[in-house]
């Protein structure tokens, strides 16, 4: 089974984005909550990580958390999905294990 990262920080504010997605195996999945979710945004800096984390497996934003930084679902990097909570615990669920990047 694959592992879980969450990315909390801005990826203005901290390099936590890019130091996970240096880390990524095949099949792991990044949820970006927070502040973290800013990285989601098409045209950020953080394009090229999330791009990368995606060849080698999903990537996720917490929807209430891009809705209350003003992010739209067609704002985000192509290939970056959507989850509620719910969909936030069935993540948690499907990894082996979760390791959060602070």
């Amino acid at each position: 089974m694959s592992t879980l990262h969450t990315v909390n920080k801005s990826p203005f504010e901290r390099n936590a984005l890019m130091s996970c997605t240096g880390h990524l195996l095949t099949g792991d999945a990044v949820l970006m909550i927070e502040d973290g979710v800013l990285g989601a945004r098409e045209g950020s800096a953080a394009v090229a990580a999330v791009q990368a984390a995606l060849e080698s497996g999903s990537v996720y934003a917490l929807a209430p958390d891009c809705t209350a930084r003003g992010i739209k679902p067609d704002d985000l990097i192509e290939g970056v999905q959507l989850v509620d909570y719910a969909g936030f615990v069935d993540l948690v669920a499907q990894h082996r294990r979760t390791v959060a990047w602070l």
